[in-house]
């Protein structure tokens, strides 16, 4: 006997519990929107007032959402911590400072361990914002602000596992970051330097400059150099292309191995002509003060894998193409 409508039916079952999970998550967001009001603009001057840093604490899911919210606060200009509140209690809550603004996470409002620090926060004048699915709540009632997080229902069947309430949650937090974020007009280059190590480092805070060919190893001719010359320069620099240079190290054009092909479809003699017959003008070129990642996004968007660099006076300081920028981990 086949058992594979019985898998087909399981199969289906679980699809259809998966695409339940994210529509009832889809929802809890969409009601998050009309609760972007006063309370949030409110939390964001608390945090924009702070000398000192912003503590995220949380127990059991809300401290793994705490924790997530605080380092996406701390990435982006926002200095901040997580503190676990069971560890709070046992010392760690000397960690807070009269400077310092705490964020309390509980979907109940009536978490024990983070309702145990509120006479001390009290006591340091410390502000909460708290974020809860209940706004009745002592943790509620309590905060200086709070922002309301609730959900009509978990995605959890059972309506017990935090599922919804989470998403939530950690949705305020990016709310939260990303508004702070542009209020201190935090640019690329403050990211870049909080974020320095693997791939994205990378990618932020790599130059041009860095990672260019310099000197001899960048492929040049003038505008009267015959084209059979223009060729072995191509050749024995191994770029795909050259770069067309006036007598003052001006760019006026660019020739690469497209330009190649379309020359002898045009039947055109290589030992006769010369490079500004041929020549692409202008062509593309890059800053070496550029970020690496801005020469990558020229060659996606006009499909070339070559580039000259010219410096700040326009003259030509190197070249560069897609080998480069994947040996740089910048692609």
């Amino acid at each position: 006997m086949s058992t594979k409508p019985a898998a087909v039916d399981a199969d289906l079952s679980l699809i259809q519990a998966g695409r339940r999970a994210v529509d009832i998550e889809l929802r809890a967001l969409a009601g998050l929107m009309a609760r972007i009001g006063e309370p949030f603009a409110a939390a964001c001057r608390l945090c924009l007032d702070c000398s000192g840093r912003v503590v995220v604490t949380g127990m059991g899911k809300s401290g793994h959402v705490g924790g997530k919210i605080a380092a996406t606060l701390a990435s982006t200009g926002t200095p901040a911590f997580f503190l676990h509140p069971a560890e709070a209690s046992h010392g760690d809550i000397g960690m807070i400072t009269r400077q310092d603004v705490v964020v309390a996470l509980s979907n109940s409002g009536e978490t024990a361990e983070i309702l145990a620090l509120l006479p001390h926060l009290t006591r340091l004048g410390v502000p909460v914002i708290a974020m809860t699915g209940n706004p009745g709540s002592t943790l509620a009632s309590a905060a200086a602000v709070h922002i309301d997080v609730s959900v009509e229902e978990e995605a959890c069947p059972l309506n017990l596992a935090p599922t919804a309430s989470t998403t939530a949650t950690l949705a305020m937090g990016d709310a939260l970051a990303v508004a702070l974020l542009e209020a201190r007009g935090f640019t690329r280059d403050d990211f870049a330097r909080s974020h320095p190590g693997g791939s994205l480092g990378r990618k932020l805070l790599l130059h041009v400059a860095d990672i260019m060919r310099r000197g001899d190893a960048v492929p040049r001719v003038t505008p009267d150099t015959l084209l059979a010359d223009g060729l072995l320069e191509m050749s024995r620099k191994g770029l795909g292309m050259t770069v067309v240079v006036d007598a003052a190290d001006q760019v006026v054009g660019v020739y690469t191995d497209g330009d190649l092909r379309r020359t002898l479809d045009q039947r055109i003699d290589v030992h006769q002509a010369r490079m500004h017959e041929v020549m692409t003008r202008g062509g593309r070129s890059v800053g070496e003060r550029e970020l690496a990642a801005t020469a990558v996004l020229l060659m996606e968007k006009h499909r070339i894998t070559a580039l000259p660099v010219v410096g700040a006076d326009g003259r030509l300081a190197g070249a560069l193409n897609v080998h480069d920028l994947l040996r740089a981990g910048v692609m």
